[in-house]
């Protein structure tokens, strides 16, 4: 296993690598970039990544750009849409600060070798090293991405289990109704339906609306601070779960009826063998591995991708909300420096998974597989 384990973590190099280049080569032929970015915020036509969202306008003003124009008379064709009348010697200028006045195979090396060191630069818009941005967003992602996925593995796999072992039973047909609701309903729909019901006090106002603590959360004490924390976190993590547990429940209950009609538990069964010891014993190695293997999927997917709306709507500032700006506004350090951190991590996790399956099935040998 160790031997798997190490052609494993060599092999997320190259991997990492040709994700990089894949996406690198792909945003070559993207329409806009920083520098048409800049020269919006220039003339005041620029608008928010989040304002797009909310329905805000950009500030307005484009004094700088009237100024810069005033400066020059001579009249150049640029290759960026919206530099008419702009001197050339400012978008030189431009192209200098976001390192575009190099050809893109030497930029591409260059932010191989930067990465390499875990140096992502500086963002174009925020003038802050990356790095920082991204240690300051993670633990908001962590926090929701970690408890979502415990809650909802939590609430899944036993709920799966149950409609499995009672299929076509009463208590089946209810919890189908429950599982059907919850897949109806989109998670930020849920979180507008809880803020409304649960914080705007409109009913009742039992849970705080923004962050994931108090501003007096350092003076409360342990048992407050805790309290406080999970108060924070309720009605995001359970628009989360709540919009999320449908489809691994069906998942966990359609793999163990699947396995529960094979041969060996019919005999285990024959045997003598009480029910819990057939269905932990026997059933749920082999059930478990097709819900193991869509764990880095779904982890990653509530870090990054569903935890987005959510933490626009309640005002957590986590990696969805910074890569989802930073692609708006083709602040591209941060694009692939959270493209590397969420694919770091996503091939990190593959290989816990990989781990996982055989401490659940120890038959699985992954030393005589090529990786």
């Amino acid at each position: 296993m160790l031997a798997y384990i190490v052609r494993r973590l060599l092999l997320i190099i190259p991997t990492l690598l040709g994700i990089i280049l894949l996406n690198f080569a792909i945003v070559q032929f993207a329409p806009g970039g920083p520098v048409e970015q800049m020269i919006a915020q220039i003339q005041g036509t620029a608008v928010d990544a989040t304002s797009r969202v909310s329905g805000g306008l950009g500030d307005a003003g484009g004094a700088g750009a009237d100024q810069l124009r005033g400066e020059t008379t001579t009249s150049f064709e640029s290759k960026y849409r919206g530099a008419r009348g702009l001197p050339p010697e400012f978008i030189e200028e431009l192209e200098k600060l976001v390192g575009f006045d190099k050809p893109p195979h030497e930029r591409f090396f260059l932010m191989v070798k930067n990465y390499l060191q875990f140096d992502f630069g500086n963002s174009f818009f925020q003038d802050r090293p990356v790095i920082d941005l991204v240690l300051e967003k993670l633990p908001v992602s962590i926090t929701i991405g970690f408890w979502t996925t415990i809650f909802l593995y939590g609430i899944s796999i036993p709920l799966g289990i149950a409609k499995a072992v009672r299929d076509g039973t009463r208590f089946d047909a209810w919890t189908s109704v429950v599982v059907i609701a919850g897949n109806a309903l989109p998670s930020f729909m849920l979180a507008i339906l809880g803020i409304q019901l649960f914080a705007s006090g409109n009913f009742v106002d039992w849970f705080p609306l923004r962050g994931l603590t108090s501003d007096n959360f350092a003076e409360l004490s342990l048992l407050g601070k805790i309290g406080d924390y999970f108060l924070h976190i309720a009605l995001p993590v359970g628009s989360l779960v709540i919009g999320g547990y449908a489809a691994l429940t069906m998942l966990t209950k359609n793999s163990f009826l699947d396995q529960i009609s094979q041969q060996y538990v019919v005999t285990a069964r024959a045997k003598g063998l009480e029910q819990r010891r057939v269905l932990y014993g026997h059933v749920f190695r082999n059930a478990m591995l097709i819900v193991i293997s869509g764990f880095p999927a779904a982890f990653l997917s509530i870090l990054f991708g569903g935890a987005l709306l959510i933490g626009i709507i309640f005002s957590l500032d986590g990696l969805g909300l910074l890569g989802f700006e930073a692609v708006l506004n083709r602040d591209y350090p941060i694009v692939f420096a959270t493209l590397y951190v969420f694919g770091l991590m996503g091939l990190l996790i593959k290989l816990l998974t990989d781990v996982t399956y055989v401490l659940v099935d120890p038959r699985i040998d992954f030393e005589s597989r090529e990786v």
